[in-house]
């Protein structure tokens, strides 16, 4: 499919009801990001709920960013965290084709959202640390592969609480080029900083159990990197580490 270069669409605003590529009816909006966004759709053969992604023509230049984002998920497709990619379809808005992506519907809440509804809008700790294994397994899958994320954030996180378990997704991979230790260790340190704020950011960081200080290091980069140079290493410790309780922080 080629795009027209001089196409730019700053929103979609896609109504529900709308039938789109002739197979999928609108039933909600999902989200938004840099590359576009996301709606949660019904295929209208089978009836069964899916999700479409569909591509600012202007952040999607002659189908770059849509290669590379269906490629990535392909080959990352027996990673639990990854969201299930089905097919790519095309359709027209306002006389400008359009790429969408069609995945599975991952039922959930942002992580942002979720954290935000629990008391004092923080997760306690140890709470935090159980999501944080979760995250962390999921993501060290997707390195053992030779690949990384590139935007791990409490907006880019799908949870949804079983239990004492967290089933999680991860949203958006972003593509800052080819894959390389560099990138797979800005991932470990953003993984620290989604703790960090999951359990209150800097206006709580004073009070928390030294457990959750040793992951977070202050956010200083160059420390976290020394004691997890890796997400394997980071799992490792999460795994393993004595908890000795404390205080909520």
């Amino acid at each position: 499919m080629a795009v027209n270069r001089q196409a730019s669409v700053d929103a979609f605003d896609l109504p529900n009801g709308r039938v789109v590529a002739g197979k999928y009816v609108i039933e909600g909006f999902l989200g938004s990001g840099f590359e576009g966004e996301v709606y949660r759709v019904r295929e209208l053969s089978t009836g069964l709920p899916r999700a479409a992604k569909l591509f600012y023509p202007q952040r999607n230049v002659r189908d770059r960013a849509v290669r590379v984002h269906a490629r990535k998920l392909d080959q990352l497709r027996k990673c639990s965290i990854v969201i299930q990619y089905h097919h790519l379809e095309t359709l027209r808005h306002r006389g400008t084709r359009i790429a969408c992506l069609v995945s599975e519907l991952v039922e959930g809440e942002l992580l942002e959202s979720f954290v935000s509804r629990q008391r004092g809008k923080r997760l306690h700790p140890f709470e935090a640390l159980h999501l944080l294994n979760e995250l962390t397994r999921g993501v060290a899958q997707i390195h053992r592969l030779g690949e990384y994320h590139g935007d791990i954030h409490d907006r880019n996180v799908l949870v949804e609480r079983r239990g004492i378990r967290f089933d999680i997704k991860l949203l958006d991979f972003y593509h800052w080029g080819r894959a390389d230790r560099t990138k797979m260790k800005d991932d470990v340190i953003q993984l620290v900083r989604v703790l960090y704020d999951a359990v209150g950011g800097r206006r709580h960081y004073s009070a928390q159990p030294p457990e959750i200080k040793r992951i977070c290091c202050g956010l200083r980069h160059d420390l976290i990197q020394r004691r997890f140079p890796s997400s394997e290493r980071l799992c490792s410790h999460l795994e393993s580490f004595a908890w000795n309780g404390g205080p909520r922080g």
